[in-house]
């Protein structure tokens, strides 16, 4: 859906900073403007047209550099508190929006599974391996994702005309990203997204299914995804807060 204006990294300055920012490009889009984003590891995106010259760029970049340079703040002040998983009794998982308890069990006569008990997340594991803990989780991550988006997925497309039948829905770890949407009509998701409340895994779910209909950011895309969900950017704003968190290893 987008062309990458190669790996370029470009370069503003603004007082004492400097904003690194990439280009992606849209040749399909109908709106001529750029739009621009500041991911929640602090990255920062400029859509663009084709019809739109690298200084016009420049120039969008430079008339938003307070906006942009508040959310790069954020973001990092935010990354100050994210600490790797180290997968030991005690440590804080999340799942649906929720806060669980990690309780290790080291029995050497079960195999290794992982469960939800109340307000636990439980794995049991022959010996004392956060390799063997991590991977236990995933699978379980993944179980519980792979059940969860389906039965949202339905529920989010049935009054959609455009979307005659459930689009084919595979799972990928992704570091930066919640889900995207082929040209072929497939969407993929983060697992980790299970971890976000069912309100933020509705969002990411409509924001990829609207890709059906419209294979850009374009001002329809975003007018679609108003009608359906007029709250989406309060939705996506909280999300975006807690993203480190829920994507952490």
């Amino acid at each position: 859906m987008h062309v990458q204006d190669s790996a370029t990294q470009h370069r503003v300055a603004y007082g004492d900073e400097e904003i690194v920012f990439t280009i992606r490009r849209q040749p399909s889009r109908s709106v001529q403007r750029v739009a621009i984003h500041v991911e929640p590891d602090g990255r920062v995106q400029v859509d663009a047209p084709n019809s739109a010259s690298l200084a016009e760029v420049l120039a969008a970049v430079r008339n938003r550099c307070r906006w942009i340079s508040q959310h790069i703040g954020a973001a990092k002040a935010r990354l100050q508190h994210v600490l790797p998983h180290e997968y030991v009794s005690g440590e804080s998982l999340h799942y649906l929006g929720r806060r669980y308890r990690l309780k290790v069990i080291v029995d050497s006569a079960n195999a290794t599974q992982a469960r939800m008990r109340g307000a636990f997340i439980t794995v049991t594991v022959p010996t004392h391996d956060p390799a063997r803990i991590r991977s236990a989780l995933e699978a379980w991550y993944r179980h519980r994702a792979r059940e969860v988006f389906t039965q949202r997925l339905s529920v989010i497309v049935g009054p959609l005309q455009w979307v005659p039948e459930l689009p084919p829905l595979r799972l990928q770890l992704m570091k930066r990203q919640w889900g995207n949407c082929s040209s072929a009509g497939r969407i993929t998701l983060n697992p980790w997204l299970v971890r976000a409340p069912r309100e933020a895994i509705d969002y990411v779910l409509l924001h990829e299914v609207c890709h059906l209909k419209h294979h850009n950011h374009s001002r329809a895309f975003y007018s679609t995804l108003d009608r359906h969900m007029p709250d989406w950017r309060k939705v996506k704003e909280r999300l975006d807060e807690r993203a480190e968190d829920y994507l952490r290893s």
